[in-house]
């Protein structure tokens, strides 16, 4: 693989997420503001930390989708290798759960539209396990064959494992 290609990948994985993430983040609230005819004017304080901190575990997430993957967290250009690493190693789903807490702190952060986006969190707590299980999981499986079903064997869907999943540590089969 040469460093033309991880590089394509990341930069896929970054303009991908970036279209993804603004729609959930920017312009939907924008949108429930301009329907309830209200301006949206930001809070201040520790909801911000809660934006940062699901921002830094996507990032990495989108990174490691790029670079180590060679593809980007949208099912139409999925990764082509198997990716086990970073948050990957403690829980399945790092990058849901970073845009949860990403969309929890900036409902905090948007008085106008708070209870708005957390119904859309609820809406969303629904349907993201279903898509999980019924898509995702299944279309994991068929690319990815014994590695993934050892790595769902050891590693949860949504509540991480304190230690990180090591594959060599595990036997060939689940």
């Amino acid at each position: 693989m040469t460093m033309a290609t991880r590089l394509f990948a990341l930069a896929r994985s970054i303009a991908v997420s970036t279209l993804f993430v603004s729609i959930w983040t920017w312009f939907l609230p924008r949108w429930m503001a301009a329907e309830k005819g209200v301006t949206l004017r930001p809070a201040s304080g520790w909801p911000v930390l809660l934006i940062i901190l699901g921002g830094v575990v996507m990032l990495r997430c989108i990174l490691d989708f790029g670079w180590r993957g060679r593809g980007t967290p949208a099912p139409f250009d999925a990764p082509r290798q198997f990716v086990a690493t970073g948050f990957y190693r403690r829980v399945r789903n790092p990058m849901y759960l970073g845009m949860a807490i990403v969309l929890v702190g900036e409902a905090l952060l948007l008085p106008p539209v708070t209870i708005e986006m957390l119904v859309m969190l609820g809406i969303l707590a629904i349907v993201v396990p279903l898509f999980v299980m019924f898509y995702e999981e299944p279309h994991l499986q068929e690319l990815f064959g014994e590695d993934y079903a050892r790595y769902r064997a050891n590693v949860p869907r949504w509540i991480p494992r304190l230690r990180p999943y090591e594959p060599s540590a595990v036997p060939n089969h689940p």
